[in-house]
């Protein structure tokens, strides 16, 4: 069914990668980062926003990155890393208060989020013209595995920032996918107290209150915690779809001494929203119409998922660390839609639909072992990693399809009673990847060579039952892969930084191939990429720029004949682009980011009338910019800040036929806050600030794989904050 449909597979599809982990403690390269910034006379201290776990460390000022170990699993300066990487940082996420992970991504540079419009069920997004929803998100460098509709939930209030990997990375990572990854890094206790409680009210009946508190358990022993959680009851802008979650995220912190630490992080939430979200398409014209395609009467979809793991940090001398990160994960949905498709044959006032039902599970196990190793040998100086990684991973899925009353569309929110729908189908799957890597960081005087590589070895069972038949089939299919990355850095005393590198990435897809009725190839993809980076001197201001060229084979996507869908698999795609960022955190107040990007992608082997076309809802074209500015505390106005921003995303086509297109649009979102202890010191922490997306509640149609959406309306958020 379309809309559900542009995620739903009538298959099962697992893209795992290989799990990872990072290191906690600023490595000497981050440190020497620091003290250059400091010495060429910037005021403000670099903040390092993971100060716990060897789950990641984003070294930040303000709005700024500076370091970060998701580009080679060992903290390692931007300046040094020979790929393109970008950071969103602490800061950015309290000044723009995102409430999804999309709207975290929507200023990073070449990331489309907004390719199925209002949709609350999925974080699906693409970087570089890539789809990255079932291969690039990363949980503090280990692999956060989906499948077919156990896509897990993000809360971004959650997280302490994200780190972005762009291009293939499979060379330390394992199976990822052509766009990079995404790294989420979960919020970990800190060394000094915090403590924060928020309440919230936004339109569509949002209300919202949320706590986050960490510190030292006690004076004399070295454990820390932090407990963060919420509780949201919102309606949407779709009638019958919620967006309800509880979540809660406990952490500990185990630190003995300087050479050793464990953290612990779980979470659990619940999640209730709609089985489908999609507005209606006329079959005759391909146009939305503003027709809610679902049923308010049977549209409910309850997610609960579940994580714990850990991360242990060993330094056995000067020379050798040892760590280990592991984690259990868990989630389970369980969802009823029902979808208008077509109008009825005797009475075109109403729609035929369809409906159906299903379950799934989805549990995976991932661990990764690192060995890190520094040593000279003459005048160069190495950081050596070698690690071992296991994923095991279980899926399993229920369902069932029925028949349900037609859509009046005289009284189109009406519900429509549905009877209760049996399974048809019950599919288990079981997948074991390993995974062996091996990274030198070589440095000679203002040279940083980065050479890697890797080899993974899977394995997939899936077994699927026609209950109405009980007939079995079974298909087991075994992936091996090489993949590599070497890249050359080179540092100048002033900040800038050019560097070129070639990376190649591996992903083996589970299930069948309909049209062939064979188990999918692996998805291979490599990339050329040439860019600069600049730290400009005296002033807090990175910018960073970098031209690319990705070569995708074997690639799955989604061929809809707008009631159901399939899976199969294209020959080959060819990305190729320019993209340009820049971060600013002034003394002055102001902070600032801006991206541009360009990216044509087209399809070179693929489904006839297709060939030679670009990739639907790819636009070639996107730019943002977003400014947040704090008034001088002298001033008429202190207390008072402000901020701003707009979202270009260019024309693009709607299909891969190339018969129509998307046009451009420009969003614009905004925001203003007060600190009342600029009234009065008894104040002090308490906070009030408004955020609106979408502000000028553009509502246009946006079509992806010949199917067509409307872009999420005006959101506005107020939020009550008090820290102490």
């Amino acid at each position: 069914m379309p809309s559900k449909s542009a995620l739903r597979l009538p298959l099962i599809r697992l893209a795992l990668a290989g799990t990872s982990a990072l290191a906690l403690v600023a490595t000497a390269q981050a440190q020497e980062a620091e003290q250059e910034t400091a010495s060429n006379g910037d005021s403000t201290a670099l903040e390092t926003l993971v100060v716990n776990g060897s789950g990641g460390v984003i070294t930040a000022d303000g709005y700024v990155g500076i370091s970060s170990a998701t580009g080679a699993k060992i903290d390692t300066p931007f300046l040094e890393t020979p790929q393109s990487i970008s950071t969103v940082t602490e800061q950015q996420l309290k000044d723009r208060n995102p409430q999804t992970l999309l709207e975290t991504l929507a200023y990073t540079p070449g990331t489309r989020v907004g390719a199925y419009g209002f949709d609350p069920r999925f974080d699906a997004f693409f970087v570089r013209g890539f789809d990255v929803t079932f291969t690039g998100i990363f949980r503090d460098n280990l692999r956060q595995p989906a499948a077919v509709d156990s896509v897990f939930k993000n809360e971004p209030y959650g997280l302490e920032g994200v780190s972005i990997l762009r291009g293939p990375s499979s060379a330390l990572y394992g199976a990822t996918g052509a766009g990079g990854l995404y790294n989420l890094i979960t919020k970990r206790p800190t060394e000094d107290a915090l403590r924060e409680v928020q309440l919230q009210y936004g339109n569509h009946d949002r209300y919202q209150g949320q706590f986050d508190f960490s510190g030292p358990v006690n004076e004399t022993d070295p454990v820390y915690y932090r407990l963060t959680g919420l509780l949201r009851d919102a309606d949407t802008e779709q009638v019958g779809v919620a967006d309800d979650r509880a979540y809660i995220a406990p952490a500990f912190t185990w630190k003995p001494d300087e050479d050793t630490k464990l953290t612990v992080l779980g979470e659990y939430s619940r999640t209730k929203t709609g089985g489908t979200a999609t507005y209606y398409n006329d079959p005759f014209t391909g146009e939305v119409t503003d027709i809610f395609a679902g049923n308010p009467d049977f549209n409910d979809s309850i997610q609960k998922q579940g994580r714990i793991g850990y991360e242990f940090e060993h330094r056995l001398n000067d020379t050798f660390v040892f760590r280990q990160n592991a984690r259990i994960s868990t989630l389970n949905i369980d969802a009823d839609w029902d979808f208008a498709y077509a109008p009825n044959a005797d009475d075109p006032t109403l729609l035929d639909s369809s409906a159906g039902t299903y379950d799934e599970r989805l549990t995976a196990f991932v661990i990764d072992n690192q060995l890190e190793a520094k040593f000279d040998t003459g005048a160069i100086e190495h950081t050596l990693l070698a690690g071992l990684d296991y994923t095991k991973l279980r899926f399993r899925a229920l369902d069932g399809r029925g028949v349900s009353p037609p859509l009046d569309t005289k009284n189109p929110t009406q519900g429509r009673p549905v009877d209760a729908i049996d399974f048809n189908t019950r599919t288990v799957q079981d997948q074991w990847q390993v995974g062996t890597y091996l990274q030198d960081q070589i440095r000679y005087d203002a040279w940083t060579l980065t050479v890697g590589g890797r080899y993974d070895w899977v394995s997939t069972d899936t077994d699927t039952t026609d209950l109405t038949t009980e007939t079995l089939t079974s298909v087991s299919q075994k992936d091996k892969e090489f993949s590599g990355r070497v890249g050359l850095t080179y540092q100048t005393d002033f900040g800038l930084a050019p560097y070129i590198s070639y990376s190649t990435a591996f992903t083996p897809n589970a299930g069948l191939n309909q049209e062939t009725k064979q188990p999918f190839k692996p998805t291979e993809s490599e990339q050329q990429e040439i860019g600069v980076k600049y730290l400009l001197p005296n002033s807090n201001t990175l910018i960073t720029a970098a031209l690319f060229n990705i070569d995708q084979k074997n690639g799955l996507y989604f061929e809809a004949d707008g009631v159901t869908n399939i899976q199969v698999q294209r020959g080959k795609l060819r990305s190729r682009g320019f993209e340009i960022e820049a971060n600013t955190s002034l003394d002055n107040g102001l902070s600032l980011i801006a991206s541009y990007a360009y990216t044509d992608v087209k399809i070179i082997q693929g489904p006839e009338g297709t060939i030679g076309n670009y990739v639907s809802s790819a636009p070639q074209h996107m730019a943002s910019i977003w400014a947040h500015y704090t008034l001088p505390e002298d001033g008429l106005f202190s207390g008072l800040s402000v901020g701003g921003g707009a979202r270009f995303v260019g024309s693009s086509y709607s299909n891969d036929e190339n018969t129509s297109k998307n046009s451009s649009r420009v969003l614009f979102d905004a925001s203003i806050g007060y600190d009342f202890a600029a009234i009065d010191q008894k104040y002090e922490g308490l906070h009030l600030q408004v955020n609106a997306t979408n502000l000028f509640d553009r509502r246009e149609a946006v079509c992806t794989a010949g199917y067509c959406h409307r872009d999420q309306g005006r959101t506005v958020i107020g939020s009550l904050r008090y820290n102490w």
